[in-house]
Order: C-alpha cells, then sequence, then structure tokens
C-alpha cells in the first residue's frame, strides 16, 4: 500500500474516551497513540486496522465527515479531529 496518511470519515470530531453523543462529560484526545487505543478499547475501527496500520507506521486522522469543508482541511494538513500516532 503506497499511503502516507489513513483518514476516517466519522459522524463525530475525533477519537473519545466514551460515546460522546451519549455521555457529555467524553473527553476528546486530540493525538492518542495506537497501543493507548488497543489498551483503552477506544471505540476507532478494529484492532486488526489499527494494527496494520501501527505495523506500516501510518498515522490515522479521523474526522466529522458531516462538516462542510473538513476533507478539505485534512487533506491540505490542517489538524483537525483526532490523529492516531506511533508510541
Amino acid at each position: 500500500m503506497e499511503t502516507d496518511v489513513v483518514i476516517k470519515a466519522t459522524k463525530v470530531d475525533g477519537i473519545y474516551d466514551k460515546d460522546p453523543v451519549k455521555f457529555a462529560d467524553a473527553k476528546k484526545y486530540g493525538t492518542v497513540t495506537y497501543n493507548e487505543v488497543l489498551a483503552k478499547d477506544l471505540k476507532v475501527m478494529d484492532a486488526t486496522a489499527i494494527s496494520l496500520c501501527r505495523e506500516n507506521k501510518l498515522p490515522i486522522i479521523v474526522f466529522n465527515s458531516l462538516v462542510e469543508g473538513n476533507l478539505k482541511k485534512v487533506v491540505m494538513g490542517e489538524h483537525i479531529g483526532t490523529t492516531v500516532v506511533a508510541d
């Protein structure tokens, strides 16, 4: 696979410690590591996909696709949402 980053478009603006739709006190991560995602069982994508990204050193950008202009912001390198990075 020849790519520099994996982008995951969702209906929320990043990765949270718990469901932000159900819990008003949910904490959003600006940046989180692959190991934190796996250890804390953060609901980003399945563990196999996270592991493959980690093995290939591919950052994952999770962002809200329902906000107009967000995809362009991600492609242009603007930091929005949450980025999953190496430890």
